[in-house]
């Protein structure tokens, strides 16, 4: 797979779209010196400096694929991330997960309190939205904006990451079959994932049936994929290394596809995953590259 899907200039190419991303943050949120400044700075601290930042570079190579405008499609991946980053700092209060780390450094209700990073969450998730409501996107297609913002909606509440995350929290203590874990991973992860190329999509020239049916299977395909290497990683680095508490899912009972299938199925799950991912991707052509190169950094990564 790698052999044809070469990636000698990919860490360039995302390292250049994570430089304008983080550029894009700084500008959408809101300045730390403004009032009130501790929501603003603890916002700031969530988002900045940290993460692979996967999902702005899907929205991205996906942006490319539908010749999607730089204003869109900045927009598309700083309002997932700020999704994400919003999900991440609720997840590591007490009341989920209660971890100490994140991004290597400590979590938001660490480093500042709870009440704070309670609002920080729900800040980040407003502030998502009226990044996507504002722009070029919304200014000369706004039917293409208002669905945008609703795919996200849906992407990110009960019917996709929030009710996953309750899944999550209802399966503490139980073996969950295969079936079940995919349910709660196509929700938890898998969704968000999907909404991001989703989005770099729609910020571009209006997708035809069978191109959002190949991306929802590639989609699918690496959102099963980054939780299986998740939960490998989790198993078997070590805090340093993946920036995060190492062994927390198995500290808290969490059923997860090591526990489930074992280390070495779950291994060969992410490869199958993968080839899965790339198939999706055919009727696109040489344009879905990055696409491509990105289904293998999710499955290659270390961290």
């Amino acid at each position: 797979m790698n052999a044809h899907w070469p990636n000698a200039d990919f860490s360039a190419w995302s390292r250049a779209i994570a430089e304008q991303v983080e550029n894009g943050l700084h500008t959408f949120l809101p300045p730390e010196q403004e009032h009130p400044a501790r929501l603003h700075q603890a916002m700031r601290y969530a988002v900045l400096d940290g993460g692979k930042r996967v999902r702005p570079l899907l929205a991205y190579a996906a942006g490319e694929l539908f010749d999607a405008g730089p204003d869109a499609t900045l927009r598309a991946a700083c309002a997932v991330e700020m999704i994400h980053a919003y999900s991440l700092v609720h997840d590591d209060m007490p009341c989920m997960d209660d971890d100490a780390l994140r991004r290597g450094k400590p979590t938001v209700h660490k480093a500042y309190d709870e009440a704070t990073a309670l609002l920080v969450g729900d800040a980040l998730q407003a502030q998502a939205f009226a990044v996507l409501s504002e722009g070029e996107l919304a200014q000369q297609a706004p039917a293409r904006a208002l669905h945008s913002m609703r795919l996200l909606a849906a992407a990110a509440g009960s019917r996709g990451m929030c009710g996953g995350q309750a899944i999550d929290l209802e399966s503490v203590g139980k073996r969950l079959n295969r079936p079940e874990l995919e349910t709660m991973h196509r929700l938890k992860t898998g969704a968000m994932l999907e909404v991001s190329i989703l989005l770099g999509a729609w910020a571009g020239r209006q997708p035809q049936a069978q191109e959002l049916a190949a991306l929802k299977d590639y989609a699918q395909a690496i959102g099963l994929a980054f939780q299986v290497v998740d939960d490998v990683l989790d198993a078997t680095e070590d805090s340093a290394q993946l920036g995060k508490t190492a062994g927390k899912d198995a500290a808290d009972n969490k059923p997860t596809y090591v526990t489930i299938l074992g280390l070495d199925a779950s291994r060969a799950l992410a490869q199958e995953l993968q080839q899965s991912a790339h198939d999706a991707l055919l009727p696109f052509g040489e344009k879905a590259q990055r696409l491509h190169q990105l289904a293998d950094l999710i499955v290659q990564r270390k961290a």
